[in-house]
């Protein structure tokens, strides 16, 4: 069954930062946003192995996030 994660992409000063909010272990960079994203869904893969290679549990995805506006 497929799961979701969230991802949070960050402008940084070499091109984009990629993470997971329900795994911020997931980590990676990029030099552009596409790039990023694929080095992302890589960077989840390995980390999928290696904790199920080790026993551990996974974290669960699927949160939702939303924006909430005020004015300031």
């Amino acid at each position: 069954m497929p799961s979701t994660y969230t991802a949070k992409y960050t402008k940084i000063s070499s091109g984009y930062m990629g993470q997971l909010v329900e795994w911020p272990e997931v980590v990676t960079e990029g030099q552009t946003l596409e790039e990023c994203r694929e080095l992302l869904k890589d960077a989840l893969r390995e980390m999928l192995l290696a904790y199920r290679q080790q026993g551990r549990e996974i974290p669960l995805g699927g949160a939702l996030f939303e924006q909430v506006a005020i004015e300031t």
